[in-house]
Order: C-alpha cells, then structure tokens, then sequence
C-alpha cells in the first residue's frame, strides 16, 4: 500500500488538522526556552526546556491546555508563517515554509518517532526542567546544535 505523502501535495493551509498535527517529529526543541540578542536578532537555543515537557517523551504533558498553563507558549498556525522563525532549523513546519523537504529522520519518512532519537535530533536526556534553572542564568545553558 502506498503511503500518502500529503505534506508533498498540500500546502500547509490546506492540511487537514490531523495532517498539520503529524508534522511534529517529536524532537522537544520547540519546548526549549530561546534568548534572542537584541542587537542582532539572533535567536539562541538553551537546553532548559519548559516545565511542561516529559523529558521522557519530549511531548507536552497537556498539549491541548498548553497555551493556558504556559501564555508565552507558541501554537502553531499555517496563518502566522513568522513564528516559525521562532522554530528549530530541523522542524518540518519550518522546513515545508520554506519549500524544503522533510528530513529522512523524520517519522512520516521513517516510519517511527524512534528515528528522531536515533538521528540525534531528539531533546531526549539533553535538557534540564525551568524549575531548576534561575532566569538570570539561562545564558549558561546556551546550546549548539550539530
């Protein structure tokens, strides 16, 4: 049976929500707190993640209550293209923005959320919780990724 490469033949605006949902691999960068230098606008990654992510399974612990629990919390929308600026260089809602392919890591490539982890894309034992991290000190949790 062939399977339906729908983010191939659709724009983002035009996928259903089950379709936009699948996009996310699972990786948790999007959950990780930025610092943005404001001189430059470059947006740095911490590896201190947000109260709310299993660090385990790198996915909200209540995503549909994720904007109410955490107000700076970013939700995705075809409608508002600049917040994926915002998004890690691997995030397919980037990546199809911008009219690139997804990555052969990626689970509706793969076949399984396990290849995020295996690619190294995955935030999985990388991270620290906000809840042991002073805000003053976020600059030293700065991360680069490979």
């Amino acid at each position: 049976m062939a399977v339906s490469r729908f983010w191939q033949d659709k724009s983002l605006e035009q996928m259903s929500r089950e379709e936009w949902e699948s996009l996310c691999d699972g990786c948790g960068r999007c959950c990780l707190h930025k610092l943005e230098d404001e001189d430059t606008d470059e947006l740095y990654f911490t590896r201190v993640a947000c109260r709310n992510l299993n660090e385990s399974t790198c996915r909200c612990i209540d995503y549909p209550n994720r904007k109410t629990l955490v107000p700076e919390c970013l939700v995705l929308t075809p409608e508002e293209p600049a917040v994926f600026d915002w998004l890690p260089d691997t995030c397919a809602y980037r990546l199809l923005s911008q009219g690139n392919p997804l990555p052969s890591w990626h689970p509706l490539i793969s076949g399984t959320t396990e290849s995020v982890v295996l690619a190294g894309i995955s935030v999985k034992g990388k991270v620290v919780s906000e809840n042991s991290v002073h805000p003053d000190d976020m600059e030293d949790h700065v991360i680069h990724w490979v």
